[in-house]
């Protein structure tokens, strides 16, 4: 007779399947999350009566009805019905005892219908399977799952939406990019290598580890590899920022030869949800054409809140992020749900799939250290003719980004990269309009004292003018340049409660924002010229929240709340450091406007060699 261990890795066997069972699988119904930071009612609900979620199964009691109408529990039919070769699935059940199973539908409005029925009585466990047309989703709407019992429970163990053969039937390698967050790079390998039906669907996962804390120091880091059954592959390289962590990846997947894999791109410090991997998976082996995959954000400190369903950027203005008509942005996603289908721009690489004709055809990203590289590359794709598909259903959590103070020297990384993009992309660029768009910010820090910052964007802006020449060794010098000069500026540093320095700084008021000005550029005219005679004054203390321009110019000192909330930053006001930048930022500008397009045509001469296979293999070597 099998022990208990046999006896349950075998029932775990069963759960996973063979790994030819998983080809036809385009999602996976998980009942609950995977973690108890991930609130449960983001998989299924009851929504009368008493109903018992587990990961891979529910027990519905008795006079009670279970929906999976959430984020993670529905199927994203519209985007199917767009974008893949599927018009028939089936809803594959293993189910024990008496209910009936129903499949319901929405439309572009949330607008709900019933689409098929099934009454069950099983006394031991029977597989049931239930088919659905996507055949009027095209604006819209999703599928899901309800269960309803009267006198006795039913249970329902490994739920899942299963095609015939997909279109393609290629595996997917994950490249994970890591710098000194050890802990949180082995959780997420570790969540995926415990999900054993899915590595059947994986080639390889490469974890880039760029970090002096490298990651196969810790404890536990050989029992994780030896979850992927040789699987993964360990490898270390200089630290050249998420570009070159990510690109590292690419460049291993895509010189083993030809289209034989998806890659798939992952931040490594998020809270995992690895059905996410096989739902963007399934979709782009099932686009009609390939198509750039990306999975959504969801807020690691507010686990319930998307960030944004899908996103663009206005080269224009040199602005990321921008949500996209019809998109959700920052919502509760236990009160509201997506229904439109809406298009995307770029998908950023906390997680997002690229598949290998992108790659082939786009070549490589830019060696841009960090921050605007996945906005580049989407962009590029795009340019080429595919498309980003941001899937709903499909997420990460993500350390929330409000959490995060712009005011640090990354924010170096994003201004240059912006102006390359918009350089490289945006047709219309001759530096007039981006030259206007940087003034207002230069002219918005010095008036908050941010004299550090108005020094980074100078820098960032002088550094886009030099040239392709500025990305030669990958961002690595430009990465300790920036850094050592904001350290110049006292604005820059982190403050505790007993490091302040500022009189009276016990006994400061909190002053709060009285609101956005109704005219802004009037109100910023009169804020210079207050500073310019000395009108300015008084001392106080500011929220983060409140940390705005037109406010904290009121003043002459301030101690205001680091967003990330454990630090404060003091800001004084100093003529001289005002008068240089402006001097400096003046002239900076100039060239911006003058020497704006004949920078974006070297910027595009240059591209092609800064994205090959050989530029790359030097910087990896360096």
């Amino acid at each position: 007779m099998p022990t208990q261990q046999e006896q349950k890795a075998a029932k775990q066997e069963q759960t996973a399947g063979s790994p030819s069972s998983i080809r036809g699988v385009v999602q996976r119904i998980r009942f609950a999350s995977p973690s108890p930071q991930a609130p449960n009612e983001l998989y299924s609900l009851g929504v009368v009566g008493a109903v018992r979620p587990e990961r891979h199964r529910v027990v519905v009691e008795p006079d009670a009805r279970l929906t999976t109408n959430t984020y993670f529990g529905r199927l994203p039919a519209s985007y199917l019905q767009r974008w893949t070769q599927i018009r028939e699935l089936e809803a594959v059940f293993r189910v024990r005892g008496t209910g009936r199973l129903e499949i319901h539908a929405s439309d572009a409005e949330g607008e709900p219908r019933i689409l098929s029925t099934a009454d069950v009585s099983a006394p031991a466990e029977q597989e049931i399977r239930l088919k659905v047309a996507l055949d009027r989703f095209m604006d819209g709407g999703s599928i899901w799952v309800e269960a309803v019992t009267t006198a006795e429970e039913l249970t329902i163990e490994d739920c899942r939406w299963v095609i015939g053969e997909p279109l393609r039937d290629r595996k997917t390698s994950v490249v994970i990019c890591t710098f000194n967050r050890a802990d949180d790079c082995l959780n997420t390998m570790r969540a995926l290598g415990e999900d054993t039906e899915l590595l059947a669907a994986l080639e390889h996962v490469y974890v880039v580890d760029q970090g002096t804390d490298a990651v196969q120091s810790r404890e536990d880091f050989d029992k994780v590899v030896a979850l992927y059954d040789g699987k993964l592959r360990y490898l270390r390289q200089p630290n050249l920022g998420g570009a070159g962590g990510f690109t590292r990846g690419m460049f291993e997947i895509s010189g083993a030869g030809g289209k034989h894999a998806n890659v798939l791109l992952m931040d490594d410090d998020v809270l995992l949800e690895p059905e996410t991997v096989l739902r963007m998976s399934a979709f782009a082996n099932n686009a009609t054409d390939p198509v750039i995959v990306g999975g959504q954000m969801l807020y690691l400190y507010h686990p319930n809140r998307l960030h944004i369903g899908a996103e663009t950027t206005d080269l224009a203005l040199l602005k990321p992020g921008v949500p996209v008509a019809g998109a959700l942005h920052n919502v509760d996603l236990t009160k509201k749900l997506p229904h439109r289908r809406v298009t995307a721009g770029y998908n950023a690489w906390w997680s997002c799939l690229i598949p290998a004709e992108v790659i082939e055809r786009c070549g490589l990203p830019l060696p841009m250290f960090f921050q605007w590289d996945d906005i580049e590359y989407g962009t590029r794709a795009g340019r080429n003719g595919f498309a980003t598909v941001t899937l709903p259903g499909a997420a990460v959590w993500h350390a929330d980004f409000a959490w995060k103070d712009w005011d640090d020297w990354a924010r170096y990384f994003s201004l240059r990269n912006s102006l390359i993009t918009s350089a490289l992309h945006f047709d219309g660029f001759d530096g007039k309009t981006a030259a206007k768009v940087l003034a207002k910010q230069l002219a918005e820090y010095l008036v908050s004292m941010q004299y550090g910052m108005a020094a980074t964007l100078l820098t960032a802006l002088e550094d886009f003018l030099t040239g392709p020449s500025v990305l030669t060794d990958g961002g690595v010098a430009a990465a300790a340049n920036i850094r050592k000069l904001r350290n110049e500026y006292p604005d820059t540093h982190r403050k505790q409660p007993s490091d302040l320095q500022v009189d009276g700084a016990a006994t400061l008021p909190i002053i709060d924002d009285t609101g956005v000005p109704s005219l802004p550029k009037a109100v910023m005219v009169k804020r210079v010229l207050n500073i310019l005679r000395g009108r300015n004054g008084g001392a106080a203390q500011i929220m983060a929240r409140d940390a705005k321009w037109w406010h904290v110019s009121l003043f002459k000192s301030v101690i205001v709340t680091d967003s990330a909330q454990d630090a404060f930053r003091v800001r004084h006001f100093d003529r001289d450091v005002v008068v240089d930048l402006a001097k400096r930022g003046t002239k900076t500008l100039s060239r911006l406007a003058k020497e704006g397009a004949a920078a974006r045509e070297e910027w595009r001469g240059a591209m092609g060699d800064l994205t090959t296979r050989e530029n790359w293999d030097r910087l990896f070597k360096s």
